[in-house]
């Protein structure tokens, strides 16, 4: 007999408190890519439906729970780092989580670091967008050094002798952390260090300088470095392009971790930074004293070939942050199917179906920006595209990441209490969000680099109109924004106090046009209804009358 039957029968129940129902469910086990009808659309539009079948199988992992594991395991357990060994040698060594590394190998064994170079053709910048929006979904931390590498053969490519050295290595796709000298890896990753204590953005005011380490100077030689670098993301790459100053001016430089003798350059580690977020990723601050490093380029024109990486990195953000949008408005949909409030499911009551509809098409913008940015990038000798590339990348990079912020608290508050809880997704999602915003150039660079842009290259400004007027008659609010954002264009006074405003209506007037050409009516009509009435600074749930919240619902929860 145990004790319930000994008790008398009204203590017979004291233990059953209560029975588990009306709860979520973790979104997990679906098909991350088949679910995102937005997404199969934009791949198979933009030029590489060829890849439809490799986007669904790696979607069916990026959806798994295993998958999902790995990507919280990375961030519970922050990178540390090791400045010396046990015996006193400086060994710069930082340590991750074997779930770090595992989803590092899946990604550059999928080719995310370097598809498009690997395989250039129509829809390769389309595809591997598409791969990385789903593996960022995952875990966005791992994905600094993917893009660094990723973006860095544009700039080597600049001095073929550095390229012929290193990038058949940075293109492999074979996984090596360990820290040993690159000559003895089939694969390495390459990071950047640019940013120093007294500029900032502001690169031209580095005072790290370079010494010839021989009597050849230019580019492909010899240098050594001297100075510090206050912002080096991912110290554990194989290999940095650096900005120092030489007689001829600021230039840039690739530095790796090893010298060609084998023994260890001295880049040293002093700290690795303590962030709000992005915390599986190491971030650091290093010194320079005497590091051997190579000219990429041409003395004094280091910006200029940098710049290219700058832009990809750039690019990457909107990658990410439309990422996160997606996985933060999956998780909400998930949730309000399946809860209900006041005797009604969620997703049915007429203010959340408001919400989460609003979030649903702030995402979708997200997603046809990024990937009609994809597509011209995969036709850059077409000067129509190219012109794309160089204005609405910044005006991408500046407004996708700096709504993501917002749209992931608000996805967050329609779990509840239970989303700010540290067991659950949202608390890391809403720490990574402000990140793409802030690195790679704040908000303020990104609407300096646009009007950069149009006064340098004025042909830039009838590409984007050119790229607007595609969608001409599509819609009747569209086609005033347009008209409204050329008015603005015509008044220089101010221009660059004015500059968020019109990067805003920019960002706006072309995602627009992007959803009114290839989205569903109901999505283009609702999105244009609630964005370009000139209230941009509105809260999301305060979609006007007449939109079919239903069919936008529908249209993007996974089906799990």
């Amino acid at each position: 007999m145990n004790l319930r039957d000994m008790l008398p029968p009204h203590h017979a129940y004291l233990a059953d408190t209560h029975e588990v129902q009306n709860t979520g469910s973790e979104l997990v086990d679906y098909n991350m890519y088949r679910a995102d009808r937005a997404l199969v659309e934009a791949v198979h539009r933009e030029g590489a439906g060829w890849a439809d079948a490799s986007l669904a199988d790696f979607g069916r992992l990026t959806g798994s729970a295993d998958y999902m594991e790995l990507g919280a395991l990375a961030n519970r357990h922050a990178p540390e780092l090791d400045t010396h060994d046990r015996f006193g040698r400086r060994v710069d060594l930082v340590r991750f989580h074997p779930a770090y590394h595992q989803l590092m190998r899946t990604a550059i064994e999928r080719g995310l670091h370097a598809s498009p170079w690997t395989a250039p053709g129509t829809g390769a910048h389309v595809a591997r967008a598409a791969h990385y929006y789903l593996q960022t979904q995952v875990e966005a931390g791992h994905g600094c050094p993917l893009t660094m590498t990723f973006a860095s053969v544009p700039a080597l490519q600049t001095t073929p002798a550095l390229a012929a050295a290193w990038v058949p290595r940075i293109t492999a796709r074979e996984y090596d952390p360990r820290n040993v000298p690159d000559a003895a890896k089939p694969g390495v990753t390459i990071g950047m260090a640019m940013t120093e204590k007294q500029g900032g953005s502001d690169v031209r005011a580095n005072t790290t300088r370079a010494y010839p380490a021989g009597t050849a100077t230019g580019p492909g030689a010899a240098y050594e470095l001297v100075g510090h670098k206050y912002f080096v993301s991912a110290p554990m790459c194989d290999a940095f392009l650096v900005l120092a100053q030489t007689p001829g001016g600021l230039s840039c430089f690739l530095l790796p971790r090893w010298r060609p003798d084998g023994t260890k350059n001295p880049m040293q580690v002093l700290r690795l930074k303590r962030k709000m977020g992005n915390v599986s990723n190491a971030s650091s601050e290093t010194e320079l004293r005497g590091a051997l490093a190579w000219m990429v380029g041409e003395e004094g024109r280091g910006v200029r070939t940098i710049i290219e990486m700058v832009a990809m990195t750039r690019y990457d953000c909107m990658i990410g942050s439309s990422a996160g949008q997606r996985m933060a408005v999956s998780l909400a949909l998930h949730h309000c199917a399946r809860r209900s409030a006041f005797g009604q499911v969620l997703n049915q009551q007429p203010l959340m179906q408001n919400v989460l509809a609003d979030l649903v098409l702030e995402q979708e913008g997200s997603l046809a920006l990024t990937m009609r940015m994809a597509r011209a990038l995969d036709h850059r000798t077409d000067p129509h595209e190219d012109a794309l590339v160089r204005l609405v990348t910044a005006v991408g990079k500046y407004w996708i990441c700096k709504r993501t912020p917002q749209h992931a608290y608000e996805a967050m508050e329609c779990i509840g209490g239970s989303g700010v809880m540290e067991d659950s997704p949202f608390p890391r999602l809403y720490r990574e969000a402000p990140v793409n915003a802030i690195w790679e150039g704040s908000g303020n660079v990104q609407c300096l680099d646009v009007l950069r842009a149009m006064q340098k290259s004025p042909a830039v400004v009838g590409a984007f109109f050119d790229e607007l007027g595609k969608a001409r008659g599509g819609n009747t609010l569209l086609d005033r924004a347009v008209a409204a954002l050329k008015a603005e264009f015509a008044d220089l006074a101010d221009l660059e106090y004015r500059a968020r405003q019109v990067v805003d209506r920019m960002a706006l007037t072309i995602q627009a046009a992007l959803l009114v050409q290839h989205a569903p009516t109901a999505v283009a009509d609702a999105f244009c209804a609630s964005r370009l009435d000139g209230t941009a600074d509105r809260q999301y749930g305060t979609l006007p009358r007449g939109v079919d919240c239903r069919f936008i619902i529908d249209r993007a929860t996974p089906q799990v």
